[in-house]
């Protein structure tokens, strides 16, 4: 039987690993093989990726947008192809931080490019792979720039980014779910961690019953 692809997607900060760490616990504590991996950096070509996307610099100048898109779609065509699809292929369950809609928020909407645009390339380096189920992490800008200081350390390329830059893609994503209401479970990223992971079982125990 085929297994769950379950994504976690919100800005930087909303708390995307913590829960996707308490899912897959859960889910290893009942039987289940997960596999916890993340876009971008999800595969050796990936981890590449990841590296000029949030960090290059110098050499490499600024960034045009269709480029950043670009080679996150090459990112996301890698490791569809050598982690998700495999995976889900043999019954385990998928839990993935960021996938295409990250794409749709920060290029599509952030960046300003055409949403179609985004979505075409992103299905077509996917072969139009969707999740069954992604969580939503909403957090307000301010909450998720509190946040991103405590952690501490140097912001990434996207971190970086003026106030602005993160509330178009916190829109970009909530129309995004309204769009797509039956894949998107939203929930208010201020809300507790262990009460977010009770809101996130009960809608994926119904996912992974037959498998």
């Amino acid at each position: 039987m085929p297994g769950v692809f379950i994504t976690f997607e919100g800005g930087d900060g909303a708390g995307k690993t913590t829960q996707s760490e308490l899912l897959s616990g859960w889910l290893e504590a009942r039987g289940h093989e997960v596999v916890r991996t993340r876009e971008p950096g999800g595969t050796p070509l990936g981890v590449r990726v990841r590296e000029l996307l949030l960090h290059g610099g110098g050499e490499i100048g600024e960034f045009n947008a269709r480029a950043e898109a670009l080679l996150y779609a090459a990112d996301r065509a890698q490791h569809v192809a050598h982690v998700v699809r495999p995976a889900i292929a043999r019954g385990a369950i998928v839990v993935q931080d960021r996938y295409i809609d990250s794409s749709l928020a920060y290029q599509g909407a952030g960046r300003v490019l055409d949403v179609s645009d985004v979505r075409r390339i992103s299905e077509w380096a996917t072969g139009g792979l969707w999740p069954h189920l992604t969580v939503l992490l909403d957090a307000s800008t301010e909450l998720a720039a509190e946040r991103r200081a405590a952690r501490g350390g140097g912001a990434d390329r996207l971190e970086a980014e003026a106030a602005e830059f993160h509330a178009a893609v916190r829109a970009g994503f909530l129309a995004l779910a309204e769009l797509d209401s039956d894949r998107y479970l939203v929930l208010d990223a201020a809300l507790p961690a262990d009460e977010l992971h009770t809101r996130v079982i009960a809608r994926v125990a119904p996912l992974i019953a037959g498998t």
